[in-house]
């Protein structure tokens, strides 16, 4: 309907909705139906024609050719069986399936007169009987009791033709058709072997219970049912894979840096290693080549934490290194505890594990004590009250601990020269704290706050980042752009030590030295200070008495400064605003050695024959990404939410959907915009080339699947027709080998079937789509992948689904933070898979490089992008990850887990 709605439109619009989902079911019930009446009719006509066979000693006839059985799926039929939960629950249930080699592929109805007996079966094997009515418990399996087969005669019993007997007549019709097509296939007499569902089997063995076959299974996501048609060359849902594969992921990259909403998360290992953190990953990165630099650039791994990293702290023997994490939640939506992991950078093992059940929310700000060799941690919670606390490092013991404010604490940090002197700043404030228990005393000792005095001078909204001198006067940073100057009062200064010495500081000189906030203050080794500004993107270095010596600025597209480190010689680390990290010096500028975006992302596809893929998100962003080089190889400005793309199958273009309706095709060589199309205002969820390159589709927020024709470079399009049938959105697509037919998915868990060669229309029945080959295979909903449902889910629990090119493996993205792999096809329910940990929020996207050798899944919120390499089965690399059963993640190293 085209305009805006009148009164009362919405209403009838929902109503028609409404009954065409009706009408979808009930036409989805009368297959079924028409399908079983039509095998009744073969069976009937078959128990006369054995004994004429007999006599004239006639072969039976040759089965008819159906088409191929997609690849890794043994040949023909299914066990029935129901597991049925809760509404809210995946539920899965196997309706008749079809026949045996050598019968028909239409759907058969029991042998003989007599009812299966109900059974039910726990997880643990074993089985007891119930009532054939009652639903039973979660995880129950029950076989499905066809109609009962007094009713298939009916067809045959009359001729009449009043009008209440005509749409008998004319499904009987239907049915006699389908009856007579069927029995082009081989009798059952000619079958050599014994039907394996039929076969005894062990105790507790579902195949010994089993003399239903089947031609569907179902499952139901939030009470809504979703039926799919078993392939013909399924024989038995047994034999399709059950254990997880045996190709196993390698984290090899990461791309992107946490530098948007944090601090302290930047620094220099005494080995050379960059350490920073984005999403659960602490990367040690290498740089490779530059002046200083220590070889060949690669990245290692800490991937112990459970949920996003905060802050960072290095330990003074440039070793060690203390991270903190966020709290999180699990997956019932229950908080968890945030911890501090104190590891080894050379060995990646944990080596102390602190706080655990002591800290709210959040680990806020870390420091290790310098004048003791690091014996003592300083962590500042996120609580109300931010807690400040001391830990003993080698036992991990909390030693004092106190409320440290309700304003925001932004960076704390130990005095070099006394572990006695405690630092916090943030919101409107300084505090220095005196700890006693740095001088032995008694029961760990006290903590006692000074607070700040600003006097004659502006206090600032925020003091954000303090630097201790060698002779021991404070640098601050602040909102203002002020560099503040605190040292000792000469009073207190007369009484040093530790104890009772009550220090405390006051502002001796001030600097403007930026436009806008200081967000880092670092310290060099020749005893200068370098100062970063946001707003102006400056980098100072600052001498003795405040006089600037140099500065240079970041470049605009890679943000303002968030934090500098001091690497080899004289280089210097640069971590912005914009999740960038760059590298080089104050005098020959600073280029980027790590990129990433900077808000939520959803679209990801890979180049069709190169280690390449792009990606686009929130942050309008697109950006093209060498997988090989672990590199930024281009990126451009959008202007708008970029949200899925797609290659060409030349990779010559590429097409990218937005949130507002638009579509772009670009060249991947010039990055020039050579088609722009909109379809609707709404946004498109997913575009997709057919694998001929032909046509393109894409799927809109509007219900509707645009499909365009394409020329060969893949330059031009114009509309050739629209796929209407879905009740909601379009989520995923997959065009069919043959570049012919789309599969789709959509919001209301819908599975459509669509020709396009034939006028963009709906195939109504889905039986026939059974044995068709796909391309691709990123719809979430199907049969040979309905298997990675959990249990319990509500169906928006897997965001993105990809089938590996060689058909062997599965991988899922889903909305707890892992990366799934299953075998391919994944056809029963439970499916055991490997899981992947490292990201810090949902993965809304997986997809294989070209040749499988990478897989690529992207963070939402953390925005981050995890390259990981694919091992075979026999592949050396890191362990193998532990199954999706027990999905327990080993803290203490960088395994893939």
């Amino acid at each position: 309907m085209d305009g805006a709605a009148g009164p009362g439109e919405g209403p009838a619009q929902e109503g028609l909705q409404s009954l065409s989902r009706r009408l979808r079911v009930q036409e989805e019930e009368m297959e079924l139906v028409k399908a079983a009446l039509a095998e009744a009719l073969r069976l009937l006509r078959l128990q006369g024609a054995p004994s004429s066979l007999q006599g004239s000693g006639a072969p039976a006839p040759a089965r008819a050719s159906s088409p191929a059985a997609p690849p890794g799926l043994p040949p023909t039929c299914s066990p029935s069986l129901v597991s049925r939960g809760t509404q809210t629950d995946m539920e899965v249930e196997m309706e008749p399936s079809p026949g045996p080699p050598g019968l028909s592929n239409g759907p058969p109805v029991p042998q003989g007169g007599s009812e299966e007996p109900s059974w039910t079966q726990s997880e643990g094997g074993g089985s007891s009987s119930s009532g054939a009515g009652s639903p039973g418990p979660p995880g129950i399996l029950r076989p499905v009791q066809p109609p009962p087969r007094a009713d298939t005669p009916r067809r045959n019993s009359s001729s009449s033709s009043s009008p209440s007997e005509r749409p008998r007549q004319k499904l009987s019709r239907k049915a006699a058709s389908s009856a007579n097509l069927l029995l082009r296939s081989g009798s059952t007499e000619s079958r050599g072997g014994k039907d394996p569902l039929s076969s005894p089997g062990g105790p507790g063995s579902r195949r010994s219970n089993y003399n239903l076959e089947g031609i569907s299974v179902k499952m139901f996501l939030r009470g809504r049912p979703i039926t799919m048609y078993i392939p013909s060359g399924i024989r038995s849902l047994e034999e399709l894979p059950s254990g997880p594969p045996p190709e196993t992921l390698s984290l090899d990259w990461v791309y992107g840096y946490r530098g948007r909403d944090s601090r302290s998360n930047l620094f220099v290992l005494r080995s050379g290693e960059v350490v920073y953190f984005i999403a659960c990953v602490v990367v040690l990165y290498r740089p490779g080549g530059g002046p200083g630099g220590p070889g060949g650039g690669g990245q290692r791994h800490y991937r112990g934490h459970t949920d996003c990293v905060r802050c960072l702290a290095v330990h003074p023997d440039g070793v060690r290194v203390a991270s903190g994490q966020t709290a999180g939640v699990d997956k019932d939506g229950k908080p968890l505890q945030p911890v501090v992991h104190v590891w080894d950078s050379e060995t990646l093992l944990k080596l102390q594990e602190i706080g655990l059940g002591a800290f709210e929310r959040g680990v806020g700000a870390l420091a290790f004590s310098a004048a003791d060799q690091g014996a003592f941690l300083c962590v500042v919670d996120d609580s109300n009250e931010h807690m400040l606390s001391v830990w003993d490092c080698s036992r991990g013991m909390k030693l004092a601990e106190i409320k440290s404010t309700n304003e925001s604490v932004l960076a704390v940090g130990f005095s070099p020269r006394d572990s006695s002197c405690i630092v916090t700043s943030g919101k409107s404030h300084v505090h220095f704290w005196n700890w006693s228990g740095a001088a032995g005393v008694p029961a760990n000792g006290t903590l006692a706050r000074k607070q700040g005095v600003f006097g004659k001078y502006k206090k600032p909204k925020f003091i954000s980042c303090f630097v201790f001198l060698p002779d021991g006067d404070i640098l601050t940073g602040d909102s203002e752009g002020n560099i503040l100057t605190w040292g000792r009062s000469l009073s207190d200064s007369k009484t040093p030590g530790r104890g009772g010495a009550k220090e405390t500081y006051g502002i001796v000189a001030q600097a403007h030295a930026h436009e806008g906030s200081i967000f880092a203050l670092c310290l060099l080794r020749d005893g200068t200070v370098l100062s970063g500004g946001g707003r102006d993107r400056r980098l100072v270095q600052w001498g003795p008495g405040l006089v600037a010596l140099q500065e240079a600025e970041i470049p605009e597209h890679f943000g303002a400064v968030r934090a500098i480190a001091e690497g080899l010689g004289s280089e210097l680390l640069v971590g912005t605003t914009k999740n960038a990290l760059l590298r080089g010096d104050l005098t020959q500028g600073f280029s980027p050695v790590i990129q990433g975006h900077t808000d939520e992302l959803w679209g990801l596809c890979t180049h069709p024959s190169q280690n390449r893929f792009l990606t686009c998100g929130h942050d309008r962003q697109l950006c093209l990404w060498d997988g090989e080089g672990h590199a930024l190889a281009w990126s451009i400005d959008l202007k708008e939410t970029g949200l899925c793309a797609d290659f060409h199958p030349s990779g010559a273009v590429v097409a990218v959907g937005l949130n507002t309706g638009r579509w772009l095709v670009l060249d991947t060589e010039t990055r020039e915009i050579v088609s722009d199309v909109t379809d609707g205002n709404e946004q498109l969820s997913v575009v997709r080339y057919s694998p001929d390159g032909l046509y393109l589709a894409v799927g809109s927020h509007d219900n509707m699947i645009y499909i365009y024709s394409v020329s060969s470079d893949g330059a031009k399009s114009s509309r050739f027709g629209r796929c209407v049938g879905h009740s909601s959105f379009i989520t995923h697509l997959d065009w069919s080998k043959d570049g012919n037919f789309i599969m789709s998915n959509s919001g209301d868990y819908e599975i459509l079937y669509w020709d396009v060669a034939g006028g963009c229309k709906l195939l109504r029945n889905r039986y026939e789509s059974r044995d068709r080959e796909w391309a691709t295979y990123t719809c979430v909903l199907g049969f040979h992948v309905y298997g990675v449902w959990p249990d319990g889910s509500d169906g928006t629990d897997i965001n993105s689904l990809c089938r590996s090119h060689d058909e062997r493996v599965v991988a899922v993205a889903d909305d707890f933070c892992k990366v799934h792999l299953f075998q391919y096809p994944c056809a029963r329910a439970k499916a055991p898979s490997r899981v992947y940990g490292g990201h810090g929020s949902h993965v809304t996207s997986v997809r294989f490089t070209h040749d499988d050798s990478y897989l690529v899944s992207l963070g939402g919120k953390d925005a981050s992008i995890f390259q990981w390499r694919v091992l075979g089965a026999g592949g050396a690399g890191p362990a193998a990850a532990t199954p999706s059963r027990t999905p327990s993640l080993s803290p203490a190293s960088s395994l893939d887990v």
